[in-house]
């Protein structure tokens, strides 16, 4: 299995968990750890999706996050995704306006307000999440946006911070339509 020789490589031990943000880009999979030990690596549902707006969160360029949007339609997933930046308390509802806008845009929903509204709170949950960390700061990031038949999932990027004092989170948020 492609997945289980990933792990083996170990510090002192164990196995490395460390490079999950770097394989989501590199490779496509989001590895979970399981419950009795090991991982998991194929997915369905509301992990794919997951899995996919994550990876276009991350995305570091424009080109990038237009060939992964391209390779996902190819495998059935609508995707998403936008940038976003301001002093985080005036910028929470500009930011759910975006997540909406761009995924009518896209095509991931349609004007039906059952979509837009899944599509808010996915994106209202995403955002709170970080709701500790950048209370009275600015924040900056991209949104990313996937959907495989009734699974929706908003991610968001964030770097929180003044000047060159930044921390990094990711919110998700998913709704089924």
């Amino acid at each position: 299995m492609q997945c289980e020789a990933m792990f083996r490589k170990t510090h002192m031990g164990k196995p490395l968990l460390s490079f999950l943000a770097l394989r989501i880009r590199e490779i496509g999979f989001l590895f979970l750890p399981m419950q009795g030990g090991g991982m998991e690596c194929f997915m369905n549902g509301s992990k794919e999706i997951m899995a996919a707006a994550i990876r276009l969160a991350v995305t570091s360029s424009m080109e990038e996050e237009k060939l992964l949007a391209r390779t996902l339609r190819e495998q059935g997933v609508s995707a998403a995704a936008v940038n976003f930046g301001g002093e985080y308390i005036s910028s929470v509802g500009k930011i759910i306006e975006r997540t909406i806008v761009a995924a009518k845009r896209e095509g991931v929903i349609t004007e039906a307000h059952n979509e837009e509204g899944a599509v808010a709170g996915a994106a209202h949950e995403a955002v709170i999440q970080i709701d500790s960390k950048a209370l009275g700061l600015n924040i900056g990031g991209k949104i990313g946006i996937a959907r495989q038949d009734e699974h929706i999932c908003v991610a968001m990027y964030f770097g929180v911070g003044l000047v060159h004092l930044n921390e990094i989170a990711i919110g998700i948020g998913h709704r089924v339509i």
